[in-house]
Formats: C-alpha cells, sequence, structure tokens
C-alpha cells in the first residue's frame, strides 16, 4: 500500500470524526460552528447548515476510506490511520471550542 493511502485514511477520519457534532447538533436543532458562519468559525450556523455540513463530512470520510487503496478492518495500520485521525481532530476541537467558549 502507498504511503498517501495512510494519509487518505488519516484525513478520512478526521472527516468522520467531523461529521458527528454537525449532525447531532443540527438534528437536535442546535446552532454550531461551521465554516459558513459569520463571523467565520466563532458564529453559529443553522440546524439545517449544520446536518448539510455533516453529511458532507461523512461522505467525504466514507469515500477516502472505501475509494482509495483497499481498506483493511480489523488490528492494522489502515484502521489505526483511520482512529489517530479522529482522535487528533478530536482533541484540537475540544481544545478550540473550549477556548470559543471561554470568551
Amino acid at each position: 500500500m502507498s504511503w498517501y493511502d495512510y494519509l487518505a485514511y488519516l484525513f478520512a477520519g478526521a472527516f468522520l470524526a467531523n461529521s458527528i457534532p454537525h449532525f447531532i447538533h443540527g438534528i437536535s436543532g442546535k446552532k454550531f460552528p461551521t465554516p459558513f458562519a459569520r463571523p467565520m468559525v466563532k458564529g453559529k450556523s443553522s440546524p439545517v447548515v449544520n446536518v448539510i455540513w455533516g453529511v458532507i463530512n461523512f461522505l467525504i470520510g466514507y469515500a477516502l476510506v472505501f475509494g482509495v487503496g483497499q481498506f483493511q478492518f480489523g488490528f492494522t495500520l489502515d484502521a489505526l490511520m483511520l482512529i489517530l485521525g479522529g482522535f487528533v481532530l478530536s482533541i484540537a476541537m475540544a481544545l478550540i471550542l473550549a477556548r470559543m467558549r471561554e470568551h
């Protein structure tokens, strides 16, 4: 497998992890920050925008997992990269959102 397959899985994990809070906030009828909010990222987008953004992130993550290379489930480097991508993005977003809420 090529190095770029693993990079794709890393980004897939990030997109899949990012899809969850947007989709959950959206279907719960809550506003949540998106790149489309004003001011950018600090403002909050409508629930409908969050559902759409969550689904787009999911589809990109899905496409990266199943459209690049031949993803192997189980205890593999493929799965590790997917989990690592999700973990890194999740920690980063937790820190960023916590800082935003303090101000």
